[in-house]
């Protein structure tokens, strides 16, 4: 039986252009991504279609679909005619977002103590939390930044929850504007080293209530400083 013009029409589809589509969409969205979360397109930045497609040396298909998952990533509005906007985030937004975290990372710590992690992802987390105090001593924040969410992230992906791992991933690409912007504002988080360490001791001896309380603490401590900060500075939108 000779073929339906619809089987024809998939059977005519080159395999390698539509990987490349969207590996070219994979790259637009990771460009664009890194251009909001640097502050390179502020809260309120509108970047039409072509324009992000000339600013990128893409073509606006790729773009297009980037501009979709940064709008499923809740970083941007789309309008018709005007492209992507980038949505503020303000202190009742952070207020709602470390909630969140604060659950979902509570839920991830618990899991991890449960299942008895391996030397090796251990190990990451104790080295974090050793280049976390080291850029403490140095007075380096933005690497005390880098390790401390080196931390988190090893921690969630150590749970194996693909959903928790990529709504915890949304929430802290919401945040890190505000995180960024109140680095060098904020208090010297003395205290993180030993916070971040008791955890790791109460993953390591396999006491998954101990780690969901500890984490679940040190989340809200931070959570409830950065949301006063904003307040204090009269930062309602960033």
């Amino acid at each position: 039986m000779p073929p339906t013009t619809k089987e024809a029409e998939l059977s005519s589809v080159d395999p390698g252009s539509v990987s490349e589509r969207i590996n070219q969409a994979d790259v637009a969205y990771g460009r664009l991504k890194k251009l909001i979360l640097d502050g390179t397109l502020p809260a309120g930045a509108q970047l039409l279609e072509q324009e992000a497609a000339e600013r990128l040396d893409m073509s606006r298909t790729p773009v297009r679909e980037a501009m979709v998952r940064l709008r499923q990533d809740g970083m941007v509005e789309i309008r018709p005619r005007h492209g992507m906007r980038v949505l503020p985030v303000s202190a009742r937004d952070m207020a709602e977002i470390y909630a969140v975290l604060t659950a979902l990372e509570g839920t991830a710590a618990e899991t991890v103590a449960r299942k008895g992690p391996s030397a090796r992802p251990l190990g990451l987390l104790r080295a974090a939390v050793s280049d976390m105090g080291k850029a403490l001593e140095a007075g380096d924040l933005m690497a005390w930044a880098e390790a401390d969410e080196r931390f988190h992230s090893q921690l969630v992906q150590m749970s194996g929850n693909t959903r928790l791992i990529q709504m915890v991933g949304q929430l802290w690409d919401q945040a890190h504007r505000a995180r960024m912007l109140t680095l060098k504002l904020r208090p010297t988080p003395t205290n993180s080293v030993a916070e971040h360490a008791a955890l790791v001791d109460a993953i390591a001896s396999g006491d998954p209530a101990a780690a969901r309380q500890i984490h679940e603490d040190h989340r809200r401590r931070a959570g409830t400083m950065l949301v006063e900060l904003l307040e204090r500075l009269g930062l309602n939108q960033i």
